[in-house]
């Protein structure tokens, strides 16, 4: 007979073109037992502001896939990509509604991480870091503005293919950090569940005293949250780790 007793399974509706998000959570997890984490992927190629882009994140496809995730029992499902940063969060509070009501398990985006994260840890001025272009961390900026979050400086590469995001290096995102982190904002914020930010936060953080919040491991945070597990080591962001 199957065991009733199980690791705690987190669901994660992932941008097809994502090379980073599974391994960097595996990472973040480390030898950990408790969770597991079950993956399906909906066609993500680029991130622009037209309509072509924004059709990638059309509600219809994340029900059907997080409909999949559901038949393997999962207790929490994450919408694990940023759209919501621009398009807005009530599209994702829309989004989270629409899967609980057709899975009946609770939901989640990275987009609604970063805001239950910003509430959590009284966040109100960030440094913002992106590999987009300008004019999507301008729509970035002004939907955090909407929900009292002020960019206080933001840096961008520039970059519109998804799947290029996963290729920025660790050497090419420390000095825009270090400089976003001198303004000296409550949170330095890298905004891509595709980019390696997780792997430079111990020591962006050793080296500027300011917190950093990385998409995957906020995302990370917000399920497990979500299911009542524990949180994360504070390698991966100080304020992402259980209350000492």
């Amino acid at each position: 007979m199957p065991s009733n007793s199980r690791p705690i399974r987190i669901g994660m509706i992932v941008p097809s073109s994502n090379t980073c998000l599974e391994p960097q959570t595996y990472r973040i997890l480390g030898d950990r037992r408790d969770v597991t984490i079950h993956s399906t992927r909906i066609p993500v190629t680029r991130i622009a502001l037209d309509d072509s882009s924004d059709k990638q994140f059309d509600s219809s496809v994340m029900r059907a896939s997080a409909e999949l995730l559901a038949t393997a029992n999962v207790d929490v499902i994450a919408w694990n990509g940023t759209s919501g940063s621009w398009l807005g969060a009530s599209h994702d509070h829309a989004l989270v509604r629409e899967i609980t009501d057709a899975t009946g398990i609770p939901a989640t985006t990275s987009t609604l991480a970063y805001l239950e994260a910003f509430a959590s840890f009284s966040t109100e001025r960030i440094g913002l870091f992106t590999p987009y272009t300008a004019d999507v961390n301008e729509a970035v900026i002004a939907s955090y503005a909407r929900e009292g979050i002020k960019t206080i400086d933001h840096r961008h590469l520039d970059l519109t293919d998804n799947e290029s995001f996963g290729r920025v290096t660790d050497e090419e995102m420390l000095p825009g950090s270090l400089e976003l982190a001198a303004a000296h904002p409550d949170a330095l914020v890298y905004l891509c569940t595709n980019l390696y930010g997780a792997n430079i936060t111990a020591d962006v953080e050793a080296r500027t005293g300011v917190p950093v919040l990385d998409s995957v491991a906020v995302t990370l945070w917000h399920a497990l949250k979500l299911a009542g597990a524990p949180l994360l080591d504070p390698q991966w962001g100080r304020l992402l780790a259980d209350p000492v």
